[in-house]
């Protein structure tokens, strides 16, 4: 209760306060020191400090955020929330409110701010495609149906994931009851361009775009392998990768589909969670081919590089998600396994990479760690935490 009666106190300060000091003691932030936490059961963002390890404050109203996603501003200044429920909110991070708030969609699991900063666009379950908008209103700028048709069937909606940002106010995202991906050019935001990329594989559930923004990758939930598309080239084409990785292995139930926007790319090699084994895919970037396998805990949900690529930290689907394991790049070995509390569902590196810090959500705790001694740095009390977001993502690809 003392916790909370504070941070409504702080949460009064006026912006104009916040930003020159005038009317507190606490020493103002630049924006590069912000990251938000999501409190899944609640509906609200904390608001943190990743300098000080502290909780600054507490933005509610959010709606459900049982599978919410967080991108940033170009300024890291607002942040943009994508709650399962269709809201998508703009939270100033320094006035610590929310600015504008829509229901855009019945069910929404994610989205991406185009590189210029001006379009944040969602991606949607119900109905299934991608709304773009304004991203100094929220005002709605194009709407994307998902629509396609099927050999001897009515035309329908895909569920839509892997949305991703690509140069030159593109979007790429799967498509995955169509086994497609497309690609959306908004260089006029009201004309959409789309490339119809079809017969991608089989059930494409989520996917990245690699750091130097030329290769999407998805992942394929119907069968073992990828679709990889370049994307420099001039009439982008799928083709799979890592066809077969599980060929002659008995199938294992999956418990927690990977979330490959934490895909690792670390040097000339990615690191790619195996889905529903209890591996790690070491690939080489230069031909897609595999070149080994790491066994670990579990079933890996989050694969994450960190900004030095020197180490990948998995965390893993039940009955495993209490752990967290550190693999070391140049012997492809585990190096640490750490068990920061149950229920660990996202991991988030300072921007340099000294600290990382990870939600355990049944533990109600985020957990600070140096990413060197494997020593706990500081723990946040915080209710059923789940995705961790730095304002550093503002300027990634991707992110």
């Amino acid at each position: 209760m003392k916790r909370r009666s504070a941070l409504a106190l702080l949460g009064a300060i006026p912006a104009a306060a916040l930003l020159c000091g005038c009317a507190t003691t606490a020493a103002p932030a630049g924006t590069g020191d912000l990251g938000v936490v999501v409190e899944r059961a609640r509906g609200t963002l904390a608001l943190v400090n990743t300098s000080s390890r502290t909780l600054l404050a507490e933005i509610e109203g959010l709606g459900d955020l049982s599978h919410a996603s967080v991108v940033f501003s170009r300024d890291g200044a607002s942040a943009y929330v994508f709650g399962r429920d269709g809201g998508l909110s703009k939270v100033n991070l320094l006035a610590r409110r929310i600015d504008a708030r829509v229901m855009q969609a019945g069910n929404s699991i994610g989205g991406a701010i185009s590189t210029d900063g001006t379009l944040v666009a969602a991606q949607n379950y119900a109905p299934g495609g991608v709304k773009v908008f304004d991203s100094r209103t929220l005002a709605l700028l194009a709407d994307i149906p998902a629509r396609f048709e099927a050999a001897g069937e009515a035309p329908r909606l895909s569920r839509v994931v892997g949305l991703v940002d690509l140069p030159g106010r593109r979007f790429a995202f799967s498509l995955f009851d169509a086994d497609a991906i497309w690609i959306a050019d908004l260089s006029d935001a009201t004309r959409p361009v789309i490339t119809k990329l079809q017969g991608v594989g089989r059930q494409p559930y989520d996917a990245l775009v690699t750091p130097d923004g030329r290769y999407y990758i998805a992942g394929l939930f119907g069968e073992d392998g990828l679709a990889l598309v370049d994307l420099w080239d001039d009439v982008p084409k799928a083709r799979r990768i890592l066809a077969g990785y599980g060929r002659g292995e008995q199938a294992l139930p999956v418990y927690k589909m990977p979330h490959l926007r934490g895909w690792a790319v670390a040097g000339r090699h990615a690191y790619l969670p195996a889905i529903g084994r209890h591996e790690v895919l070491v690939v080489d970037t230069e031909t897609w081919a595999e070149v080994g396998r790491i066994a670990v805990a579990g079933q890996p949900v989050f694969v994450m590089a960190q900004p030095d690529a020197r180490q990948v930290w998995v965390n893993f689907a039940l009955p495993d998600y209490d752990r967290v394991q550190v693999i070391d790049t140049l012997s492809r070995r585990i190096v640490q396994t750490l068990s920061p509390g149950k229920a660990v569902l996202h991991m988030e590196f300072t921007p340099r990479g000294e600290a990382v810090w990870i939600s355990s959500r049944d533990a109600n705790r985020v957990s600070v760690i140096d990413t060197r001694r494997f020593e706990t740095l500081a723990m946040l009390d915080i209710d059923s935490p789940s995705g961790v977001f730095f304002t550093s993502r503002a300027a990634r690809l991707g992110f």
